[in-house]
C-alpha cells in the first residue's frame, strides 16, 4: 500500500463515521428528549475554543478560501467560504452542503477539482458543529432548507449547481423541492433518508457506538464496522480526525434535523437535471434507492463500485470529472 493509498484510507472513514454516528446521536437524543427543538450549541467556552483550532487546522488543509462569508438568516449566521475562479467555464456557481458533523473541510479531497473550472461556495450547517452559528430552533428539514434558501439570497446567486453529501444530500434535495427557482442542476452523494431509510445493519452498530458509558474499544469497533475499516486504521493525528473529534465531544447538535424521504410526487416534481451517487459497498442511502432515483424526470444515476458511504472522497477523480460534465451540460 502506497503512501498516498493509506492517508486516502485514513481520511474517509472519519467522514463517514461523522455522519453516522452524528445521525444515530441525534435521534437517540431526539427520542429521549421531551423539551422540542432546541438549538445547536457548544457546551462550554473551552470546549469552543478548543473546537475552533482544531477546525482551524482542518481548513488550513484545504485550497486557501478567497473569501469568508457570515449571512445572516431567519435561523442564525451562515458561515460560508468562497473561491471565486477568475475564468470559470460558466457563470454558475458550485454550493456544496456538507454530510453531519464534517463541516466544510470533508470537501478537500473534492475542491481542487471544482475549484479548478468554477467558482465554488462552501457551507457549514446551521445546527451542527462548524462556524455557523444558530439562534432559533428548526422544527423539522424545511425549516433547514429556508436557511439554505436565505444564504443563497444573502450571497446574490441567483443559479447555481447544488451539491449535497449525506445529511447534505437529503437536504440539498428538500431546497430542490421547496426552492426550485435557484437550482441550475442538483447533485445527491449517498443522500441519507431521502431515497430510502438507513439499513438495520447501520443502525444497530450506530446504537452500539451511541450508547452512554460504552467502552471505548467496543465504541471504536462499533465505528469500524460501519465504516468498513480495520480496527485502527483511522490516524488520530489527521486534522479532520482531531476535529470530528473535537464536534463530537463539545458540540450539542441532537436537535439538527434528519432529511425526510422524498415522495414519488415529490421525486416526479423536480425537473432541474439531478445526478445521483450510489456506492457499490453497504450503501447508507437505503435499499432501492437507485430505482427510487428513476422517479426523478431528468436523473442520472450510477452506482459506483468499490465505494461505501464516503464515495466522493473514495472515487473523487472520476467523479469530479463527471460532474464536472454534467454541470457543464447543464448551465
Amino acid at each position: 500500500m502506497t503512501a498516498e493509498t493509506k492517508q486516502k484510507r485514513r481520511r474517509w472513514p472519519v467522514v463517514l463515521l461523522a455522519g453516522v454516528v452524528g445521525l444515530a446521536t441525534g435521534g437517540l437524543v431526539t427520542l429521549l428528549a421531551a423539551s422540542g427543538p432546541g438549538v445547536g450549541h457548544f457546551r462550554t467556552l473551552a470546549g469552543q475554543k478548543a473546537y475552533v483550532s482544531a477546525y482551524q487546522a482542518a481548513i488550513a488543509t484545504l485550497p486557501k478560501p478567497t473569501q469568508a462569508r457570515d449571512v445572516a438568516t431567519s435561523f442564525g449566521t451562515v458561515h460560508a467560504y468562497v473561491w471565486i475562479n477568475s475564468h470559470p467555464v460558466d457563470d454558475v456557481p458550485v454550493v456544496l452542503l456538507p454530510g453531519r458533523a464534517s463541516g466544510v473541510p470533508m470537501w478537500g479531497t473534492n475542491l481542487p477539482d471544482f475549484a479548478a473550472h468554477r467558482t465554488v461556495y462552501a457551507f457549514d450547517a446551521i445546527g451542527d458543529s462548524g462556524l455557523s452559528t444558530q439562534t432559533i430552533p428548526m422544527r423539522d428539514i424545511g425549516d433547514s432548507a429556508q436557511w439554505v434558501e436565505e444564504a443563497l439570497a444573502g450571497l446574490d446567486l441567483e443559479r447555481v449547481h447544488l451539491v449535497g453529501h449525506s445529511q447534505g444530500g437529503g437536504l440539498a434535495a428538500t431546497v430542490a423541492v421547496r426552492y426550485p427557482g435557484r437550482i441550475a442542476s442538483l447533485t445527491l452523494l449517498e443522500p441519507i433518508m431521502t431515497l430510502g431509510i438507513i439499513p438495520a445493519w447501520a443502525v444497530g452498530w450506530t446504537t452500539v457506538a451511541s450508547l452512554p458509558g460504552m467502552p471505548k474499544s467496543w465504541r471504536d469497533h462499533a465505528l469500524n464496522k460501519i465504516g468498513g475499516v480495520k480496527d485502527g486504521e483511522v490516524d488520530p493525528n489527521d486534522p479532520m480526525v482531531r476535529m470530528i473529534a473535537a464536534g463530537s465531544e463539545h458540540f450539542d447538535s441532537s436537535s439538527l434535523p434528519t432529511p425526510n424521504l422524498l415522495t414519488d410526487r415529490e421525486l416526479r416534481g423536480l425537473r432541474m437535471p439531478v445526478y445521483v451517487a450510489l456506492a457499490s459497498d453497504d450503501s447508507l442511502s437505503g435499499d432501492g434507492a437507485a430505482k427510487k432515483a428513476q422517479l426523478i424526470p431528468h436523473a442520472q444515476v450510477r452506482i459506483w463500485p468499490h465505494t461505501t458511504h464516503s464515495l466522493p472522497m473514495q472515487a473523487s477523480a472520476a467523479l469530479d470529472a463527471e460532474l464536472e460534465n454534467f454541470w457543464v451540460r447543464h448551465p
